[in-house]
């Protein structure tokens, strides 16, 4: 028998009841509970509808049950003889205790309605419902960050639950400012999404756009925060993130208030960010908690760090297969030494160990957490050794490979992270082939390419590509705070001052 789905709620119960069943497909966890009550004078049948383990039962019991059960019984109601047709008026403004009840008369809106976490009261004689919102099941609670930690800083996170991570920006930015729009995405998983901007801040040619691109997303299912980026981002085939995500709060809000965009995925603890710019995948949120000559040296280190993370291994093959007249004599005498007994020449040398070093990374994640760090530890450290004893990696390949290893980890974005690691064997390959001079074209070739990528609109390496001298106080270098007056020119067109002028001081 075919569901039609928008068909309207009928007048009678059990009608309204076997279609329910029916819609939900006949699902053992859909609780139905009938009573009588005399709410409006009359004694009529009733019925709630509910998914079992969606919604919070003491609840319903005390909000929904008790008030329609006792409803006959209270002096001075005005519910004598109501009819049918004023039922459910009557029962949402005077019997039932819930803060959120909506009439409802379709039967796919009643059954959405029971998915999520609503409770539906039917009553007979009446061709429509109340939807009562009733919805709470087991969820995380609010804990410290897993990736993005800091040492001075909130220590709060989002949950996989949307409403309470809308929560945690709002008690950031307490502002009525701060817009919130819901929709949901997924034919099948109805996944609610939601956009937070600041009015007035935020640019509305990029809120536009935001919006355009998830209204075009057509699929069944979205379980993740990666379904969406991977939508609505500019260009699909590159390693580098245009679109940032999160697992802080305080990272959003300070996002959100220079002009930002965040969406919000329901089921996961990762907040989306656009537009994205690569200097900010290099920056972290303690940046801007502790002092600026101190958040400036640590930005410097990253860079440094960024530089030997994609380039050191490539250099080491380079310079040792066909720039040897660029080492020092005695440096290169003892390299020369090291790889005397070696078999392998430089890069399939190198190829090895980052490989292995991989391996061992992507293991010691998946291992179980009481074994998986002692694994990635032990193996390293055994394997290197006992490949360097053996004669076929030499000493000078394990320093290299641990140093570009340790550096990846700086770079506080893991999306970056990832992509730094993947652009290293690139690099490894040219140098190999055609040493310093393949090195400089893969530079000037990734040059080229970061400095075509877009991301909603704005220049993926503002303010650098375009140079925009204003904004240069918050790039590699941070100024105190009382100096950064202006929001990024590329974010925020309509509200751009954040502050008056720095305070003066005596002496």
């Amino acid at each position: 028998m075919d569901i039609d789905n928008n068909a309207s709620l009928k007048s009678a119960l059990h009608a309204n009841i076997a279609a329910m069943k029916q819609r939900l497909g006949g699902s053992e966890d859909l609780i139905v509970r009938a009573f009588q009550s005399e709410a409006g004078g009359v004694r009529r049948d009733m019925a709630l509808l509910f998914i079992d383990g969606l919604t919070e039962e003491k609840a319903i019991q005390q909000s929904i049950i008790e008030p329609l059960l006792h409803a006959g019984t209270r002096a001075g109601t005005g519910s004598a003889n109501i009819g049918d047709e004023k039922l459910f008026g009557y029962l949402k403004n005077s019997v039932l205790s819930a803060s959120q009840v909506a009439a409802i008369d379709q039967l796919d809106a009643a059954a959405d309605a029971i998915i999520i976490g609503n409770v539906i009261l039917l009553a007979e004689g009446c061709a429509a419902g109340l939807k009562v919102c009733m919805a709470n099941w087991e969820q995380r609670t609010v804990s410290e960050p897993t990736n993005q930690t800091v040492i001075r800083g909130p220590k709060e996170a989002f949950t996989e639950n949307i409403r309470v991570n809308s929560a945690l920006i709002r008690r950031i930015i307490k502002n009525p400012s701060v817009i919130l729009k819901n929709r949901q995405i997924g034919k099948v998983t109805k996944t609610n999404v939601s956009i937070m901007y600041v009015q007035g801040i935020a640019d509305e040619t990029a809120l536009k756009e935001v919006n355009r691109r998830l209204s075009e997303i057509n699929t069944d299912a979205i379980l993740e925060s990666g379904y969406i980026e991977e939508f609505i981002q500019d260009e699909t085939y590159t390693l580098y993130p245009t679109v940032q995500n999160t697992e802080r709060p305080d990272v959003v809000a300070a996002a959100m208030l220079e002009g930002r965009i965040a969406i919000l995925i329901d089921g996961t603890p990762h907040v989306l960010l656009v537009p994205a710019l690569f200097v900010q995948f290099i920056q972290s949120a303690e940046d801007y908690y502790q002092r600026a000559d101190i958040s400036s040296l640590l930005r410097v280190l990253r860079y440094f760090g960024l530089f030997i993370a994609a380039l050191v291994p490539a250099l080491y093959i380079a310079i040792t297969t066909f720039h040897q007249e660029m080492l020092p004599t005695q440096l290169l005498i003892s390299l020369s030494a090291q790889r005397e007994g070696v078999p392998f020449p430089a890069f399939i040398e190198a190829m090895i160990m980052e490989a292995t070093y991989e391996i061992l990374r992507e293991a010691g994640i998946r291992m179980p957490r009481t074994v998986g760090q002692a694994v990635s530890i032990v193996g390293t450290l055994v394997i290197g050794q006992a490949a360097v004893e053996a004669g076929i990696i030499s000493a000078s390949m394990i320093i290299v490979v641990s140093i570009t290893a340790i550096s990846s980890y700086v770079i506080p974005e893991f999306d970056m992270s990832i992509a730094v690691r993947i652009t290293r064997f690139v690099f490894m390959g040219l140098a190999a082939a055609f040493g310093m001079f393949g090195i400089f074209i893969g530079l000037l070739a990734l040059l080229l390419h970061l400095s075509s990528l877009r991301s909603f609109g704005v220049p993926y390496m503002a303010p650098v590509g375009p140079f925009t001298l204003a904004d240069q106080k918050d790039v590699i270098m941070r100024v105190p705070h009382p100096y950064m007056k202006k929001r990024p020119s590329m974010f925020s067109r309509l509200n751009v001052t954040r502050q008056r002028k720095a305070p003066r001081r005596n002496g």
